[in-house]
């Protein structure tokens, strides 16, 4: 019976992440459907217009050239930095050391090798750890390029999908329906220009306080804050983590600052940001977008996060609906 019981609980995991990406794939092809259709537009000629497929690759190699681009700025600088952070940090962890024997806190001096063997979680299951987690790296980057193929089919197909869509509603429900849609894709594109908008201003206000603080490549750090953006409840906290590490390189002081700054930031970000950039984007309440991060990323993680706000639009169009047909009876 454990063994059975095992056995469904992993074919649910597997169905369930097989309609997540299917769900993600199509939240992204709503979304993405204006760009294609503003791309498609451009003429080739006279009259001819650019096909649909060459307009999805077009805002496909953007997307991932930008992408291309941060990481060519980003690797760089931040191998110099890392090459004399091992340095720093020995010499923080034995001024550490010193000031915990001063003060009777710590009876005896350790290497760093015997500290990190000694720190709770690093014992014999290391190579199991690592295996999990490389597996779960594996299986993230092979969820991203399906959904980026998944997406590519379905802008592609979009209108024979959509057709085929307005085609399961009574005939006299098709008009209502088909405007139902239009208002999803509507506000679905304007969430992704939210993101937009959300990462360019949370990299602009990176930029001028690392600088203003005197932090090295502050240009690239803001780079990876405005990516981080893009990841909602995690992605600043990850996003944050390779500013500090530079700012150890600095000083204890650059670190405390650098600290301050990203959690007065994300204060920012979280309670006045989001709720207003979404709702003016979006067309959704602040509560409802706060209350869908809350719920998305309690059921689903990063990824829940991710598509909570779109989502609650999407519902707030259906509730909307279904709501009008109740006040018609």
């Amino acid at each position: 019976m454990p063994f059975r019981a095992a056995i469904l609980t992993r074919g649910d995991s597997i169905v369930r992440d097989a309609l997540l990406i299917v769900y993600v794939s199509v939240v992204l092809a709503i979304g993405f459907s204006p760009i294609v259709r503003i791309i498609e537009r451009q003429r080739l000629g006279v009259a001819k217009r650019l096909p649909r497929w060459l307009a999805i690759l077009i805002l496909y190699v953007a997307i991932l050239g930008s992408v291309a681009l941060v990481l060519v700025l980003v690797f760089p600088p931040m191998v110099d930095q890392a090459r004399a952070l091992p340095l720093t940090l020995s010499e923080m962890f034995e001024r550490a050391q010193e000031f915990l024997i001063s003060k009777g806190w710590l009876k005896e001096h350790l290497t760093m090798q015997e500290a990190v063997e000694r720190a709770p979680g690093t014992g014999g299951d290391a190579v199991g750890q690592v295996a999990r987690t490389a597996a779960s790296l594996a299986g993230g980057i092979f969820g991203i390029v399906t959904i980026l193929i998944l997406t590519f089919y379905m802008l592609v197909d979009s209108w024979t999908l959509r057709e085929s869509a307005l085609r399961l509603f009574p005939r006299k429900h098709r008009a209502r329906a088909d405007a139902a849609s239009r208002q999803v894709m509507n506000k679905v594109s304007a969430w992704l220009g939210g993101q937009m908008l959300l990462a360019g201003t949370i990299g602009v206000t990176s930029a001028i306080g690392l600088w203003a603080l005197g932090i090295p490549f502050f240009y690239v750090l803001a780079l990876i804050s405005a990516l981080g953006e893009m990841i909602p409840i995690v992605g600043p906290i990850l996003a944050a983590i390779p500013a500090i590490a530079i700012a150890s390189t600095v000083s204890m002081q650059k670190v405390l600052f650098v600290v301050i700054f990203f959690v007065l930031q994300q204060q920012l970000e979280n309670h006045i940001l989001v709720p207003k950039i979404m709702s003016r984007q979006v067309g959704v309440s602040p509560v409802t977008v706060i209350v869908s991060l809350l719920i998305g990323g309690s059921l689903l993680g990063i990824v829940g996060a991710i598509i909570a706000v779109p989502t609650a639009a999407i519902l707030q169009v259906v509730a909307g609906e279904l709501l009008a047909d109740e006040s018609q009876k």
